[in-house]
C-alpha cells in the first residue's frame, strides 16, 4: 500500500463526547414556566380585590366584600400563592438567598401553595352549588369561579409541570445539592437491647441447686469464702500444733525444713503464687456516640448518605464530630449540614 493510498483511506479520529445540555431560553432571567406562573398569579391577585358575594347575597345583606375583608380567608386563598411567586422571582435575582421554606424547596413550596389555594376555592365553589340547589340562591359570584380556574392553572404550572415536555425543561439539568435534614431518607429503627438481669440474694431456706439460686449467703459473700476460712475448718484441731515453738534454740522444729510445712494442708493447696503480667494490652478505640472536635491532616470530603460531597474539612479549622462509628465520622458543618467522613486516618482528636 502506497503513501497516497494511506493518505486517502485515513479518516480523522472521532472522540465520543457526552451531548451538551440543551440551553434553556425564556423571557429575560425567567423561564417560560415562571413567566406563565407570574401572569396567572397577577390576574388572581387583581381579581381577589373584587367582592366574592353574588348580587343576590349582597341585596339580602347576607355578606359582602373581598377575601381580604372576610377574616383570615386571604391567607390560604391568595396569601400563600403570593409568597410562593415572590420567592420564585427572588430566586432568579439572588440564587444564594432563600433556597427553601422549612424542608421544602421553592418549587415544592409553590406546588403546595397553589394546591391548597385551589382546594379552598373549590370548597367555596362546592358550597355555592349546594346552596343554589337547595334554595335557588347563588351566594358567591363570578370571582370564586375565576379564582378556582386560575389556581388550577397554577397547579398545572407547579405540580404537573415536570411531566409536560415544554415546561419540564425548567427542571432538567439542575445540579444536585445536599437535601435538607427533614427531607433526607429516614434512619432505620434498631430494636432495643434486652436488659441484663442482676443476681438476687439467696432467700433463707431455698435450695442451692434450684434454678435461680446464686450461691450467696446473707452477708453477700460467696459460699467458697466460708469453705476455705480457717475459722470454719476442723483440721486446726490437730495435736501437732499444741507444742509451743522454742525460739531460743535458733533452729526450726524437727521435720519442718520448709516454712510451708507449718501451714495447713488445704491452705498450701489453695494459695498459689501469682504470675506477673508481662503483656500490656493497648487501648483500642471503639465506636462512641460522644461528640468531640477533630482536625484532619489535609482537605477531605464529607459526603452524604448517597456519597455526594457536601462540604470539606481540613487542617485549618476544627470540625465537630457528632458520632464515631469506627471507620466513619459523623461530622456537622457550621451551617447545620451533617455528613460522613470516610477517611479518618491521621485525624487528631481535640
Amino acid at each position: 500500500m502506497t503513501d497516497d493510498q494511506v493518505g486517502e483511506s485515513t479518516e480523522p479520529e472521532t472522540v465520543d463526547t457526552a451531548p451538551a445540555e440543551k440551553p434553556q431560553y425564556g423571557v429575560g432571567p425567567f423561564s417560560v414556566r415562571e413567566v406563565a406562573l407570574v401572569g396567572v398569579w397577577l390576574i388572581a391577585f387583581v381579581v381577589s380585590f373584587f367582592s366574592i358575594a353574588s348580587e343576590q347575597a349582597m341585596a339580602q345583606l347576607l355578606f359582602g366584600g373581598s377575601v381580604w375583608t372576610n377574616g383570615l380567608d386571604w391567607v390560604l386563598t391568595i396569601g400563600l400563592p403570593t409568597v410562593a411567586v415572590f420567592l420564585i422571582v427572588l430566586r432568579r435575582f439572588s440564587p444564594d438567598g432563600i433556597r427553601r421554606v422549612g424542608s421544602l424547596g421553592i418549587d415544592q413550596f409553590a406546588s403546595v401553595a397553589f394546591s391548597v389555594s385551589a382546594v379552598v376555592w373549590l370548597t367555596l365553589l362546592w358550597r355555592n352549588v349546594a346552596v343554589a340547589v337547595e334554595s335557588s340562591v347563588w351566594i358567591y359570584g363570578w370571582v370564586v369561579w375565576v379564582e378556582f380556574f386560575l389556581m388550577l392553572a397554577g397547579v398545572l404550572l407547579t405540580v404537573v409541570a415536570p411531566f409536560i415536555p415544554p415546561l419540564s425543561e425548567d427542571f432538567a439539568g439542575r445540579r444536585e445539592i445536599a437535601a435538607h435534614r427533614n427531607a433526607r431518607p429516614i434512619r432505620p429503627v434498631a430494636p432495643r437491647p434486652a436488659r441484663e438481669r442482676t443476681p438476687t440474694a439467696q432467700t433463707e431456706g431455698s435450695d442451692s441447686g434450684a434454678p435461680g439460686a446464686t450461691g450467696y449467703a446473707e452477708t453477700g459473700y460467696p459460699d467458697s469464702v466460708y469453705a476455705d476460712s480457717p475459722y470454719t475448718d476442723t483440721s486446726y484441731a490437730d495435736t501437732s500444733y499444741t507444742e509451743p515453738l522454742n525460739t531460743d534454740q535458733g533452729s526450726a522444729p524437727q521435720g519442718s525444713a520448709e516454712p510451708d510445712a507449718w501451714a495447713p494442708a488445704h491452705a498450701r493447696d489453695t494459695f498459689e503464687p501469682v504470675e506477673e503480667v508481662s503483656e500490656i494490652t493497648e487501648y483500642e478505640p471503639h465506636p462512641s456516640h460522644q461528640a468531640f472536635w477533630a482536625l484532619a491532616p489535609e482537605e477531605r470530603d464529607v459526603q452524604d448518605e448517597r456519597g455526594v460531597p457536601i462540604f470539606r474539612v481540613g487542617p485549618t479549622a476544627w470540625a465537630l464530630v457528632l458520632e464515631d462509628r469506627g471507620e466513619v465520622f459523623v461530622v456537622r458543618h457550621e451551617d447545620g449540614r451533617v455528613g460522613y467522613l470516610h477517611d479518618v486516618s491521621g485525624v487528631m482528636r481535640g
